[in-house]
């Protein structure tokens, strides 16, 4: 425990925290996430509309 006062101490770290990251290129699992997010969204940009959602499109013009 410290007080607020006390600037020189760092809070105690709690099983499960992450250490602060270091500035810099990203670890590897994080750009691993980041290539199936870019995937996924690229993947469901290119699906074709389905022609039952075109059908409802239409009849709010």
């Amino acid at each position: 425990m410290f007080s607020a006062d006390d600037k020189s101490k760092t809070p105690p770290r709690v099983s499960g925290d992450q250490p602060p990251r270091k500035s810099g290129a990203a670890p590897q699992a994080d750009r691993n996430i980041g290539d199936a997010l870019r995937r996924v969204y690229q993947d469901a940009a290119g699906e074709d509309v389905p022609d039952d959602l075109l059908d409802l499109l239409r009849k709010l013009d």
